[in-house]
């Protein structure tokens, strides 16, 4: 599905219009309350007759329970339309709350995991306030239940209208601008040597790699001007990893970030930045179908991307990168080594290029980690 990107609000008062659109669920995380011009958008779009129904009942790592309440109150309220304001976890809950509606029962019991998901034409709308998850471009959202896990993909997932605002980045907190940064960027590099890359990804991640490089220094500091390459950059990384899904540097990093409370993308780069390297060093333990050839091959051209001569070049850059925002190398025990290795998703290592055993995985730890 080709997405329509919008830049403004006179553009989301045309796709209300468009859509007719009478009764919005909002789907909103607590940024909103800083974003001072979206919310007297919302002002005036209510003074024209538009009621907005706001829902903020979940939290980061969303229960499959909040998107249950969130359908329900879509229902009840006999909404039209779904806005999605905020990171990935508010994006992940209106995916889900645009499934259940369609689906049958109450959702008890995670009875709405266990169903098919029937695509609906429920307009939806997607506004980010971070430049990092591009979960705005994907057709996959997390969601958890009894404490666990669970990834839900549907095509019908991914919203058909996306409001780029710079504004909406203007008051991030500098460790969340540093670490959602990271995560689109990770996003990018994993999805390049990807066992499932295509031509049409590694576009993607080319373009993606090279708008967060170039707009890096202005998002930092906070411009308009990096603030909006930057929401840009993130979105098509996650239009690469829409394709390609994610690698071993996630699936190693989901229990970094519950161990240690680093943020997600944090936790990716600590992982990335040493997968790189040793890759390269590796890369007869190929087991992409495509050979040790092309990976090595792939491998460079991540480092082009980079703006270096070569593999080598790119990963010392991504450290150096690392090492510049001033992101801490968490200390964990033999204990916590030893819990960071059994925890990795298996079928996320099967979209690594190059195979992990629990040793190597121990080894790989112990470098990320202090």
């Amino acid at each position: 599905m080709e997405q329509k990107i919008i830049t403004s609000y006179i553009e989301l008062d045309q796709w209300l219009g468009g859509n007719a659109s009478k009764k919005v669920l909002l789907v909103c995380d607590d940024s909103i309350q800083y974003m001072e011009a979206f919310n007297q958008y919302l002002k005036t779009a209510k003074e024209a007759g538009i009621e907005i129904i706001t829902f903020r009942e979940f939290q980061s790592n969303p229960q499959y329970e909040s998107a249950v309440k969130g359908a329900e109150l879509f229902r009840k309220e006999s909404c039209d339309s779904i806005i999605a304001v905020g990171g990935g976890s508010a994006m992940d809950v209106a995916k889900c709350i645009k499934a259940y509606v369609n689906m049958d029962g109450n959702g008890e019991n995670g009875e709405y995991l266990k169903q098919e998901i029937v695509p609906n034409t429920i307009p939806f709308l997607a506004m980010p306030t971070t430049a990092g998850t591009g979960s705005e471009a994907t057709r996959y959202a997390v969601i958890y239940f009894d404490g666990k896990k669970q990834s839900v993909t549907s095509e019908s997932f991914i919203p058909g209208t996306v409001l780029m605002n710079p504004d909406a980045l203007k008051t991030l907190p500098m460790y969340q601008r540093k670490a959602t940064m990271m995560d689109a960027l990770c996003h990018a590099i994993e999805s390049f040597w990807s066992v499932n890359s295509t031509e049409e990804s590694k576009e993607y991640s080319r373009e993606a790699i090279r708008g967060i490089l170039t707009y890096m220094d202005g998002y930092i500091k906070n411009t308009e001007k990096g603030n909006a390459g930057m929401l840009i950059a993130a979105h098509t990384a996650g239009k690469a990893i829409n394709i390609t899904q994610t690698t071993a540097g996630h699936a190693m990093c989901y229990k970094i970030t519950s161990l240690f409370g680093c943020a997600h993308g944090h936790a990716a780069v600590l992982c990335d930045r040493i997968l790189y390297p040793w890759m390269i060093k590796n890369t007869n333990k190929c087991i992409d179908p495509r050979g040790q050839e092309y990976l090595t091959r792939t491998l460079h051209e991540i480092g082009h991307a980079m703006g270096c001569k070569n593999a080598k070049e790119g990963a010392e850059k991504l450290e150096k990168i690392f090492l510049s925002l001033g992101l801490e190398i968490p200390k964990a025990s033999d204990e916590q080594f030893r819990e960071l290795t059994v925890s990795v998703n298996p079928v996320r290592l099967k979209n690594h290029p190059i195979a992990l055993d629990v040793t190597a995985l121990n080894n790989l730890y112990h470098r990320v980690l202090r």
